[in-house]
């Protein structure tokens, strides 16, 4: 509930510069400001209510605050996570832009929100009426064979399997398991073994059954909504590097029944044994047969910054502890499993919990050409087709995708920012193009790190520090200065030469207060001279400081000064005009220095203070 009051129609004509936005992302705070990406889908709510499947379908969706809103999530739309959303009054390079004066509407906001869970993990659904079983996983064995540089390559096996030995059940009827994946997997199988129907004696063939499979990460499949789907009677389903977490299967069995006498009878149920296997590489070890090179990174926190920001750096001998980069070339994979095909080296790190409004950095510098490909993933490890953000080149990479920015990439530099990075594992992976087992002459430097604002807001702002509403996720932005904006202070609204001509215009206006000053001289006014030209003074004083040119004092006294100055110097002429006596002139004057004072002194430029002042 809100005080907006903006119909519908209005919403259509507004420009989103003041434009009144709530914004969603799920596992990280939203940031309409990097790309129009969910602007584009800003549509108004016709009924003030909305689905949470259309909200979440992107990382982000916007959409226009109304008077009143409801939205209703079920377990079945969202993963087991963290759901943020955001108010902004307005979006655009703008909103960062600090102005003298702020002028437009401020808007207030009540929230209630409740979370109804069901009461055991083994009921999910939107009713809590849909039993889960978990699978019992145990480690099953290992595989061996030739390929590596030691020869031999090891890969462990975990079995997992329902607790019955078997599951029946009858046409369009759905069944749903979980699994908890404890680390990275290069893949996970799910398969259907032994499927047969009852009664054994039914005419038809098991083959001619359609056993569904739906998998889904953090969240209850369904046919609509899942990740991963398949017909286990056909051939398994296989996920490619699944993501550390839970995961929900769901199996629906279909085509079990027959037609007789014109219509459609179920004769028979379907019964099946359900087996996961996962294939984890050993420790150090990832990507196609395990046979390249993986790095847990440690987190090393700067020294006197705000809090979460940190850099990374792998746990080896072959690295500096003290440095905030890393040699690369010592830590790739050399090996390159069948010849002459690239190469895979993976990075792992951590985003603690209520560091979601951090930014991940990552830098390539090298002298020479840079012959890497960059891959991030969020949870799992990434690949060719399987990844979260990328970087090619300057031409191929997600620049344009929301929170990811790309920053002065050349062949021989690679800078990109992850914008409010997801909490959790990410993992990145270096692909080393051609390579054959060697690496050439050079060096490449690597550096990954977690910082507040991205480019220190572009040299152009200040980056400041708060606490989401819960208090738990710490998040930074830019205050850009008066001549930039957007999320960086990249953006430059004033150019340099209007600032220049801007300031010695306004700096300039305030010597038309030597007119009011010279007329109260002629007039031996010499109280309301003495206000004129120090009202002017501080005036001129205030704005060069407001500009960036020179602050003689303090800006806060500054401002102070300028308006209280200039209340007073209205006031005192109306007072001079009038013919009362002079006593009550002198009481007058006490009086409106005190008023005055005070409304300098408590915002200033409120719209109600200036109505006061008028009335006065």
């Amino acid at each position: 509930m809100s005080s907006v009051n903006l119909d519908m129609k209005s919403f259509q004509t507004i420009p989103k510069s003041v434009l009144p936005i709530i914004c969603f992302r799920d596992g990280s705070l939203p940031l309409p400001d990097v790309s129009d990406t969910s602007l584009k889908a800003l549509v108004g709510l016709s009924n003030g209510s909305f689905d949470g499947i259309q909200v979440l379908q992107n990382t982000e969706q916007c959409y226009p605050v109304p008077r009143n809103m409801t939205m209703r999530l079920t377990n079945e739309q969202i993963s087991a996570r963290v759901l943020y959303f955001g108010l902004f009054n307005g979006v655009g390079a703008t909103r960062t832009q600090s102005k003298m004066i702020v002028r437009g509407h401020s808007y207030s906001f009540a929230a209630n929100i409740s979370v109804e869970g069901c009461v055991t993990s083994t009921m999910q659904g939107q009713y809590c009426n849909q039993t889960v079983e978990p699978l019992s996983c145990g480690l099953s064995g290992n595989r061996s064979g030739n390929g590596s540089v030691s020869g031999f390559f090891n890969q462990s096996i975990v079995s997992c399997r329902n607790n019955f030995e078997t599951s029946c059940h009858g046409d369009g009827e759905m069944k749903v398991y979980s699994l908890e994946i404890l680390r990275i997997a290069e893949f996970l199988t799910i398969s259907a073994l032994n499927v047969r129907l009852r009664p054994l004696n039914s005419t038809r063939n098991s083959s001619e059954i359609d056993l569904m499979c739906f998998a889904r990460y953090g969240a209850m499949p369904s046919a609509t909504l899942h990740d991963y789907s398949g017909n286990l009677n056909e051939a398994p389903l296989v996920v490619q590097s699944p993501k550390v977490g839970n995961w929900y299967i769901s199996i629906l069995a279909l085509n079990l029944s027959k037609e007789i006498g014109g219509s459609q009878i179920n004769v028979s149920k379907v019964c099946y044994s359900l087996e996961l296997q996962e294939l984890e590489c050993p420790l150090g070890k990832a990507g196609p047969n395990c046979s390249s090179e993986r790095y847990m990174l440690q987190t090393v926190l700067r020294k006197e910054s705000t809090p979460f920001e940190s850099y990374y750096l792998p746990y080896d001998e072959k690295v500096m502890s003290d440095a905030a980069n890393f040699l690369l070339d010592p830590l790739l994979s050399n090996y390159s499993f069948g010849g002459g095909q690239d190469t895979w080296t993976y990075f792992l790190l951590e985003i603690p919990r209520g560091a979601a409004g951090g930014n991940l950095h990552i830098r390539l510098t090298s002298d020479r050409k840079i012959n890497y490909e960059i891959y991030a993933r969020n949870g799992g490890l990434p690949s060719l087709v399987n990844w979260d953000y990328y970087y090619i080149n300057k031409s191929s990479n997600s620049h344009g995708s929301t929170f990811f920015v790309l920053y002065n990439s050349s062949e021989e530099k690679v800078d990109f920012y992850i914008l409010y990075v997801r909490e959790g594992i990410w993992n990145i992976a270096l692909r080393h193009l051609n390579s054959t087992g060697g690496t050439s002459n050079g060096q490449t430097i690597m550096s990954i790190s977690l910082e507040r604002c991205p480019k220190r807001c572009s040299y152009h702002g200040d980056c400041r520090s708060a606490l989401d509403a819960s208090g738990l996720t710490s998040y930074s932005f830019c205050a850009c200065d008066r001549n930039h904006g957007g999320f960086d202070c990249s953006v430059e609204i004033v150019s340099h030469q209007g600032h220049v001509l801007q300031s010695i215009a306004l700096i300039a206006s305030n010597a038309a207060a030597v007119l009011p000053a010279f007329w109260a001289l002629r007039q031996k006014a010499f109280a309301e001279w003495v206000v004129y030209t120090a009202s002017g003074i501080s005036s001129g004083l205030y704005h060069a400081c407001d500009v960036g040119t020179w602050c003689i004092l303090s800006f806060g006294v500054l401002q102070f000064m300028d308006f209280w100055l200039s209340f007073l110097a209205v006031v005192s002429t109306f007072i001079y005009l009038t013919t009362i006596d002079e006593v009550f002139k002198r009481a007058i004057h006490t009086v409106v220095a005190i008023l005055t004072a005070l409304m300098a002194i408590t915002k200033a430029t409120r719209y109600m203070l200036l109505v006061a002042f008028v009335l006065i």
